[in-house]
């Protein structure tokens, strides 16, 4: 399967779908249908179908979907069925939070490595981890063979860093500074920006 020809948009839905699905199980729940999967997501039961068909056929005619399988297929297909090592840069507020969240171990990401440029930061432990030096980003990066970065620096930033992350061989950012960057095709950058979505929303109210 190549993934480039799947739209980007259903790829968006399936961690949607994949943390639906592992509720259900933990309900103790062994089998869904498209219609209730889509009650749990808000997303109808024909677009779940089409989406999920794009992989191959998960499910039965009249008797849907085995949860444990459908999980087991989607963590296959998002490659989250092994534990992705994750650098994370700036030590700030935002660094601190991501830093000590819990839930990113058992959803496929772990944050191996903290980086920032203060000299206050530098040496501070956020949980079990020391601040490094991002003087040191691209060895450090490199000799870990870390792939995923989250960049929760200053917009005026971002650029550099991202730059310095992707010759330490990182090929995807989760960014949270509120400007967009300029990488190559072959890295993946997905944007976090509230003030973005709030003001998305603020066009419905």
């Amino acid at each position: 399967m190549n993934a480039e020809k799947i739209p980007d948009i259903i790829i968006g839905r399936l961690p949607v779908y994949l943390r639906a699905l592992q509720r259900m199980a933990d309900n103790g729940l062994k089998t869904t249908s498209s219609q209730e999967l889509g009650e749990h997501v808000g997303i109808s039961a024909a677009q779940i179908r089409k989406d999920i068909s794009q992989f191959g056929e998960f499910g039965k005619q009249g008797t849907g979907y085995s949860i444990a399988y459908l999980l087991d297929k989607l963590r296959e297909i998002l490659k989250v069925d092994r534990i992705w090592d994750v650098a994370l840069v700036g030590a700030g507020d935002m660094g601190h939070a991501l830093a000590n969240y819990p839930g990113f171990q058992n959803r496929g990401f772990c944050i191996v490595a903290i980086f920032d440029n203060s000299d206050e930061k530098i040496g501070q432990k956020i949980g079990a981890f020391v601040v490094q030096d991002a003087d040191n980003i691209v060895e450090s990066i490199k000799a870990a063979n870390i792939k995923i970065a989250m960049l929760t620096v200053p917009a005026i930033a971002a650029q550099s860093v991202a730059e310095k992350l992707i010759q330490a061989g990182v090929r995807a950012i989760l960014n949270y500074a509120p400007i967009n960057l300029n990488v190559p095709n072959t890295v993946k950058v997905q944007y976090i920006d509230p003030a973005t979505h709030l003001q998305r929303m603020t066009y419905y109210l």
